[in-house]
C-alpha cells in the first residue's frame, strides 16, 4: 500500500491558524490517519464534490471540514482549505463560502 505524502498550502495553514489547539490537533490527528493511505477511497467521512471553486475532495471530521487534492503519480495529498459547517453553511477563517 502507498503512502501518501501531505502537504498544507499556506491557505490551509492559515484556515487552521483560525481554531484553538485542540481542534488543530483533532484536526491534524484525523487528516494524517485518514489521508495518508487512501486518499481517493469513498468512505462515510470523504467524498468527491461536484465541480467547485476550492477542490475535488472533502473530508469530514465531525463539524470541521478539509478539502483537498490527491495526486497520485507523485504520492501527495495537497490541503487546500479547512473549515467548519454551521448547519448548512460552510465557514472558512469565519467567512461563509458557498461552494
Amino acid at each position: 500500500m502507498t503512502t501518501y505524502r501531505i502537504e498544507f498550502t499556506d491557505d490551509a495553514k492559515k484556515d487552521l491558524t483560525y481554531f484553538t489547539a485542540f481542534e488543530r490537533k483533532a484536526i491534524l490527528d484525523q487528516v494524517s490517519a485518514q489521508l495518508g493511505q487512501e486518499p481517493f477511497m469513498l468512505t462515510r467521512n470523504r467524498k468527491v464534490l461536484r465541480e467547485n471553486p476550492l477542490a475535488p475532495w472533502v473530508l469530514r471530521i465531525g463539524k470541521y471540514r478539509v478539502f483537498y487534492q490527491v495526486e497520485k503519480r507523485s504520492s501527495r495529498v495537497s490541503i487546500v482549505a479547512i473549515g467548519f459547517k454551521a448547519h448548512n453553511l460552510l465557514y472558512i477563517r469565519g467567512k461563509e463560502i458557498r461552494i
